[in-house]
């Protein structure tokens, strides 16, 4: 049977209109019952990582990794302050923390999973590939726990977003993934990039694959006191890929790397700390 780690960063919502106020506890739910759905088939493990203060909000069936003790608020000058996490502090703890997972996987915490998404998983695995990113829908309309029904059975709309990623655990190690932080552009390009070098077959599934969605309209939104996080992801995702470049490069036309690039946007629009 093939063993599977999962992780999440939840995270204590103090605003309950804030999408992610009703989206984490969907999440938390929809993975229990893709676990379940998959038992007999696949093993998977669920993890969490977190800071002290957002221990309410994690459920007790998620096993908390040791407590994140930086942000990249402490890496440098920021005119306003934000406890974003690093990606790389993250995704150690999952790795160090799951030595029998074969495959690692990483979603942001405001993802829902279809029931059949730990078995899509794995029939993925066994048609060969070994790192892949899932896309989500996006839907608008519900809210509560007890519409999960209607989450499961609603299309959607199409998102371009990277936001739940699965690849080999051995790997893990020749990651370069900097002192980019989540909750700002380009954490997940980097992490793409990431699966894509390191892969021996990777795919992306595009939206139409049905097997993730995410709740509320998830605009941008332009919060130029928070363009420095921008910029910082952004020099960040430069120096990374230069790396990639010089050491799994050059990335013909044909590469899928090519699919993928920086494309430096305008500074002045902030997603929020789930992206």
């Amino acid at each position: 049977m093939r063993k599977i780690a999962h992780l999440v960063n939840p995270f204590l919502v103090s605003d309950p209109n804030d999408d992610n106020a009703f989206a984490q506890p969907v999440t938390f739910e929809t993975m229990k019952r893709a676990r379940d759905f998959a038992a007999g088939t696949v093993e998977v493990s669920f993890y969490s990582t977190q800071y002290p203060e957002d221990y309410p909000i994690i459920p007790a069936w998620l096993v908390k990794t040791p407590d994140l003790t930086r942000s990249v608020y402490d890496l440098g000058a920021f005119q306003k302050k934000r406890k974003l996490p690093l990606l790389a502090d993250i995704l150690d703890r999952l790795y160090e923390a799951s030595p029998q997972a074969e495959y690692l996987i990483y979603s942001n915490v405001d993802i829902g999973l279809m029931p059949h998404f730990y078995l899509a998983v794995d029939n993925l695995i066994e048609s060969g590939y070994d790192a892949f990113v899932i896309n989500r829908r996006t839907i608008k309309k519900y809210r509560r726990l007890d519409e999960l029904p209607k989450m499961y059975a609603a299309i959607g709309d199409w998102h371009w977003g990277h936001d739940c990623f699965v690849y080999r655990r051995e790997v893990y190690p020749q990651y370069r993934l900097g002192a980019i932080c989540i909750g700002t552009r380009k954490v997940g390009r980097v992490l793409l990039w990431n699966l894509i070098v390191h892969a021996r077959k990777f795919r992306e599934l595009k939206h139409n694959k049905h097997l993730t969605f995410h709740l509320g309209n998830d605009p941008l939104s332009k919060r130029p006191e928070y363009a420095d996080y921008d910029a910082h992801n952004l020099a960040e995702a430069r120096r990374i890929l230069a790396e990639l470049e010089r050491d799994y490069g050059p990335f013909p036309e044909s590469h899928p790397m090519q699919q993928f690039p920086i494309h430096d946007i305008p500074f002045g629009k902030i997603a929020r700390r789930d992206l």
